[in-house]
C-alpha cells in the first residue's frame, strides 16, 4: 500500500477567490502555473479546439509512454475540488462552457504557499492551463450548458498519487458562490 499524498493547507482567515487571472502571463501567476490561450477556430458548423500536440508548447515535456488524455462533463453548478497531485502534471482545456477555475498554492516551501488564483474560462476565454505538483486545483461549471473539460496528464491515473480535499476546506476558505451579484 503506498503513502498518501501529504499535503500542507494554509490558514486562510477570509473567504475568497484570490487573484482574478485576465492574463496568461499576469504577475500574480502562482509560481510554475503555466496558461497559454489557445486558438479556436470557428465556421458555420461550430468550432475546432487543438487541445495539444506532443513534443510542443505546454505538454513538451510529457512523455509519449506514460501521458494520458481525458475528458469530464460536469452538469451546470457542478464543483468538483480540490485534488492535488505529488508528482503528475496536468493541462487543462475546457472545451465546452464556461469554468470558474481555482488553484490553491499547497507547496509548504513555496514562497506562495496559500495564494488562491481564479480563472474564468472556456468557450468565452478558450485558455489552456498547465498546473504543477503541489498545486490544488478544482473547478466549477458557471455556464448555463454542461462543461466539457479534456485535461492532458504527464502520467497515467494513479490513486496513489492524488489527494482531495474538500470544496469548501477552512484552510482553503474558496468562495464558490456568485461573486458578481
Amino acid at each position: 500500500m503506498s503513502e498518501p499524498v501529504e499535503y500542507s493547507l494554509p490558514k486562510n482567515e477570509e473567504k475568497g477567490i484570490g487573484r482574478v487571472i485576465l492574463q496568461p502571463d499576469s504577475e500574480h501567476l502562482i509560481p510554475g502555473v503555466r496558461v497559454v490561450a489557445c486558438a479556436l477556430w470557428p465556421d458555420d458548423r461550430g468550432y475546432f479546439l487543438e487541445v495539444a500536440r506532443m513534443g510542443q508548447g505546454g505538454v513538451a515535456d510529457f512523455p509519449p509512454e506514460t501521458t494520458q488524455i481525458s475528458a469530464a462533463l460536469s452538469l451546470p453548478g457542478t464543483i468538483k475540488a480540490f485534488h492535488i497531485h505529488r508528482y503528475q502534471t496536468d493541462y487543462w482545456s475546457p472545451a465546452a462552457g464556461m469554468f470558474q477555475v481555482a488553484l490553491v498554492d499547497l507547496r509548504a516551501d513555496s514562497p506562495a504557499f496559500g495564494v488562491r488564483n481564479t480563472f474564468y474560462v472556456g468557450a468565452l476565454r478558450p485558455w489552456q492551463i498547465r498546473i504543477p505538483p503541489g498545486v490544488g486545483h478544482g473547478y466549477k461549471v458557471i455556464s448555463q450548458e454542461p462543461g466539457v473539460l479534456v485535461y492532458v496528464t504527464n502520467r497515467t491515473y494513479n490513486p496513489a498519487d492524488e489527494g482531495r480535499i474538500a470544496y469548501n476546506d477552512k484552510g482553503i476558505h474558496y468562495d464558490w458562490e456568485l461573486q458578481h451579484k
